[in-house]
């Protein structure tokens, strides 16, 4: 009990303290959190001893639900319209393709065993939601991009679950007829996206005719409400990771009541969640037993980052208008995470002798992706030009507290730049009737608003409005702002 009370608070606040201190080089948290984990586990200080697979599966399970959820719900509609096509395809044959790259090389050149290379190939061949979501939400990049990026890491896993699975039943001589497999396949992809959908406007319903006497209960009520759609949507076989993501994209994108209370309460679910998945998962690593594979760690990251992720990238985008640019940073940011170490632990769980081989070296390599794609991505965008000034994060808001029946919530709206150019005045502003603007925070500073105050550019307007007039409130607000002066 000691490691659960002293232990794991001492190891969250040193995260938290190198984290800040780490911040201006960019240096991605979960790294942190990794290394922390790896720091204070059994082969270098020996503070806490873990090697409980099974426990670390379930829990990243858990914390994949929040994090993917928190990032459906930040992604806008007009963003997913613009790359639900490029980012479906990434999530489909992108994956088969690194995954049949990355086999043909470390077994047609490098002569590696045929098990070996076809079970590295498949578990390593997706991207991860919860790296691509924690580092890339820190880089200023076009929305497009950053979508593309986060709706293929988060919609890919059916296809490299799909991978895994068969080549372990090809291994173990389980073989499953080919249209069973497809038609499982469109199965999980098909109706986790329907599941989503569902359940997504069913949580916006109920929000919006529930009416708690303590502001918790909303908290409660969407804790309760993530974890019954990955539920259901486990129920019925379908995708509930891919379930999630859309779940939480319908109601982000819809206005409900105490929906800014319920942003700020998944995004810090997220946030919590991801630290401790991987610091669990760093308690889980035994460096010593990277003596007799780090060669082989280094040459799989090396195969699958520079050729076989680029070639899948630059093949699987031929005709859908991708430019150069976005190509080579796509290619750059196959971040690999927690997916990929999960799928790790199928081999071990069938019975395959080299399972441990193959989950130490999932991790290696892993821990490399972090290491030098994801504290690199700031420098590949500022590099390539598809890096933007980005505005800081406000350091005041506000969060309504209602304790009787009311259909009104605050509504933030972030005014687009350029920074500091001149907008309309309040007074001129034709917003519905009944709202009313609480606050204007401007950088560090925090503007009173009067109907003489002009917007400028990146300001954040907080409104208090009805539900329903949430797209007409930020129409108004967004629309002037971005007319030619």
């Amino acid at each position: 009990m000691i490691e659960t009370y002293l232990i794991g608070p001492l190891i969250l606040i040193v995260i938290v303290l190198v984290a800040g201190f780490l911040d201006r080089w960019s240096v991605p948290v979960i790294l942190i959190a990794l290394g922390a984990g790896i720091l204070f586990g059994s082969d270098v200080l020996d503070w806490w001893y873990f090697d409980d697979a099974l426990l670390t599966n379930q829990i990243a399970n858990i914390a994949l639900i929040f994090i993917l959820f928190q990032g459906g719900f930040s992604t806008r509609r007009e963003n997913m319209r613009a790359v639900s096509l490029v980012a479906g395809g990434l999530a489909t044959w992108g994956v088969i393709l690194t995954a049949l790259i990355t086999f043909l090389v470390l077994w047609g050149i490098l002569q590696w065993p045929f098990e070996k290379a076809l079970l590295a190939g498949a578990i390593i061949s997706s991207t991860d939601a919860a790296a691509t979501f924690s580092i890339l939400r820190r880089q200023s990049l076009p929305p497009k991009l950053s979508s593309t990026l986060e709706i293929e890491s988060a919609a890919n896993d059916p296809m490299a679950i799909l991978l895994t699975l068969s080549a372990i039943q090809f291994l173990t001589g389980e073989a499953t007829q080919w249209y069973f497999l497809i038609t499982w396949f469109i199965w999980k992809f098909a109706a986790g996206i329907g599941m989503g959908i569902l359940l997504g406007y069913a949580a916006v319903w109920l929000f919006n005719r529930f009416r708690p006497l303590d502001r918790g209960h909303y908290y409660v009520l969407s804790l309760g409400i993530v974890l019954l759609i990955y539920g259901l949507a486990e129920l019925t076989q379908s995708s509930a990771m891919l379930a999630v993501f859309i779940a939480g994209y319908i109601m982000g994108n819809r206005p409900f009541v105490h929906k800014q209370g319920i942003a700020n309460f998944v995004s810090s679910l997220a946030t919590i969640s991801e630290i401790c998945m991987f610091v669990l998962m760093g308690l889980l690593v035994f460096p010593r037993q990277w003596a007799g594979l780090w060669m082989n760690g280094i040459l799989l990251f090396l195969v699958l980052t520079f050729a076989a992720r680029p070639l899948a990238i630059w093949l699987g985008t031929l005709g859908l208008k991708v430019g150069a640019r976005n190509k080579l940073f796509i290619s750059w940011a196959g971040l690999r995470g927690a997916v990929p170490i999960i799928l790790a632990t199928y081999p071990m769980a069938a019975g395959i002798a080299i399972g441990q081989e193959i989950f130490n070296l999932v991790f290696f390599v892993v821990i490399l992706s972090f290491a030098f794609q994801g504290s690199t991505l700031g420098w590949l965008a500022r590099r390539l030009n598809l890096s933007t000034h980005s505005r800081s994060k406000p350091l005041y808001n506000l969060e309504l507290i209602t304790m009787a029946k009311s259909d009104m919530d605050l509504v933030v709206v972030d005014i687009p730049g350029p920074e500091g150019k001149p907008g309309p005045r309040i007074s001129d502003l034709k917003l519905p009737a009944g709202s009313v603007i609480t606050l204007i925070t401007r950088g560090s500073e925090v503007v009173v608003p009067k109907g003489s105050t002009c917007l400028h550019g990146w300001d954040q307007v907080t409104i208090l409005a009805h539900v329903a007039d949430e797209a007409i409130i930020r129409a108004a607000l967004t629309e002037p702002a971005e007319a030619p002066a």
